[in-house]
C-alpha cells in the first residue's frame, strides 16, 4: 500500500476534526488569514490538529501528531480582517516534520493515512446514532447520512458523545474499526445510553 506524502498548513485548535465532519471557524489572526487566502487561491486543504500544549491565539501551539485535513466548503468575509469559514474533514494524516514561519504560521510534511477498509458496524452504536439523528433531525449532521459506513457511524458518535478531547483524539488515531466501536460502546454504557434503545 503506497503512502502519500504532501505538505500542508497546520491549524492547531482545541477540537478534534473527523473525516466527514463539519467545522465552522472564525479566522482573525493574521497568520491564519494568510493561510485561508492561500488555501482559497490554491483550492488546497489545511490540517486541523488538537492542541497538545499552548493556546489557539498567540504563540504557536504544539499540535498532536495526528490530525485531519479540512477543505473550505463555504466562506464569507463580513468585515476586513475576519473570515467566517465552513470546513469539512477529509483525510487523516500524521505530521512527519513541522516548521514555523516567522509570522507564527505552521506548515508540515504530512503522511496521509491509507483509506480505511470497510468495517463491521456495531449494531448498538448504529441504533444509538439513528435515534439521535431522528431526535435532532438529519439537518444537524453532515450529509449524506451514511449509516451503512462503519467509519462514518463511529466518527459521528465520537463527535457528539460527551467525551473529552483526549479520548476523541485517540478515536481519531485508531486504525481498527472494531477497537473504535469497542471504545464507543464503553462510553455509551457508562452514559446509560444503550439502555434507551
Amino acid at each position: 500500500m503506497t503512502t502519500v506524502r504532501r505538505e500542508a498548513f497546520i491549524f492547531p485548535l482545541n477540537t478534534v476534526l473527523f473525516p466527514g465532519g463539519v467545522l465552522p471557524l472564525k479566522v482573525f489572526e493574521q497568520r491564519y488569514l494568510e493561510m485561508t487566502k492561500t488555501c482559497l487561491r490554491d483550492n488546497a486543504p489545511f490540517g486541523v490538529c488538537l492542541i497538545r500544549e499552548g493556546h489557539e491565539v498567540g504563540a504557536p501551539a504544539v499540535p498532536a501528531d495526528v490530525g485531519c485535513l479540512a477543505t473550505i466548503s463555504d466562506w464569507d468575509m463580513p468585515q476586513i480582517g475576519l473570515f467566517q469559514l465552513v470546513t469539512r474533514g477529509t483525510e487523516r494524516f500524521r505530521i512527519i516534520r513541522a516548521r514555523v514561519a516567522r509570522n507564527g504560521l505552521m506548515s508540515a510534511d504530512i503522511e496521509l493515512f491509507p483509506a480505511e477498509p470497510p468495517g463491521q458496524i456495531d449494531p448498538s452504536c448504529m441504533d444509538v446514532l439513528k435515534l439521535i439523528i431522528e431526535r435532532a433531525g438529519p439537518e444537524h449532521f453532515p450529509s449524506p447520512v451514511k449509516l451503512d459506513d462503519a467509519a462514518w457511524v463511529a466518527y459521528r458518535l465520537a463527535e457528539i458523545l460527551p467525551i473529552d478531547m483526549t479520548a476523541r483524539q485517540q478515536l481519531l488515531e485508531l486504525r481498527d474499526a472494531a477497537e473504535r466501536f469497542a471504545r464507543l460502546r464503553r462510553v455509551l454504557t457508562a452514559q446509560g445510553l444503550l439502555g434507551q434503545i
